[in-house]
């Protein structure tokens, strides 16, 4: 079982006073959860674990966006390093994919393959891969995803159905966080950065209709702030 940190359901996190917080955010955050200085040293280890576990091997390095890019960047980051400084070293090649999730509609509204799409904190029934090179050239390579986030595990159960039909050597999924929530079909990724509540969070990219990508920290959303970015 992969190793994680747990972030308790009644962690109070910390102040915003004490962090660097952008000023226009001060309103909409409750307060932070994980700070960066955290994330940066989880993610260096994770990095560590990925080259113990898949050295040696030519890895496709598959990047969920938008909200894996800032986690990507870093681990590739801290994978480098190891690569320049141990007797172990991974090969990366890299890509890029987005996952974008609809709700389908009754069969008769659904003609044609019409869907709508679902936004804001809402929960999706179907996934559709937009972006990255045919999936097809994955056939035998070793893949690794990064994910920003792991909720229910649907998206990614539905991704890896996917990607096992081009037949790929090997798959993992590294997610910097996995929400507890009683929506979990249950799957749980390779390797995890922490276990989160199930709160809605933003920061580190992770966004809310798109803000928030440019907080550094991971913190809690506030209910008004739902509000006020609502689509």
């Amino acid at each position: 079982m992969a190793s994680y940190l747990q972030i308790p359901d009644d962690e109070k996190g910390y102040e915003l006073d004490v962090f660097c917080v952008p000023k226009h955010y001060e309103e909409d955050l409750d307060r932070v959860i994980i700070p960066h200085g955290l994330i940066m040293d989880r993610t260096e280890r994770l990095a560590r674990d990925i080259v113990r576990d898949m050295g040696t091997h030519h890895i496709v390095a598959l990047c969920v966006l938008k909200g894996g890019y800032k986690f990507f960047a870093d681990l590739l980051d801290y994978i480098k390093a190891l690569n320049q400084n141990s007797d172990k070293s991974v090969p990366l090649t890299v890509d890029f994919i987005r996952l974008k999730s609809y709700c389908i509609l009754s069969n008769m509204d659904a003609v044609d393959g019409t869907v709508a799409v679902i936004q804001n904190d809402q929960s999706t029934n179907s996934v559709k891969v937009i972006g990255g090179d045919e999936l097809s050239t994955l056939t035998g390579k070793n893949v690794l995803i990064v994910e920003d986030i792991v909720e229910t595990g649907k998206t990614m159960e539905t991704l890896l159905s996917l990607l096992s039909e081009y037949k790929p050597k090997m798959v993992k999924v590294v997610s910097l966080l996995v929400k507890r929530t009683p929506r979990s079909s249950g799957y749980r990724p390779d390797y995890i950065g922490f276990e989160v509540p199930d709160s809605f969070l933003v920061g580190y990219a992770l966004d809310y209709n798109e803000y928030f990508r440019d907080l550094s920290h991971i913190c809690i959303l506030t209910e008004g702030a739902k509000e006020k970015y609502k689509v």
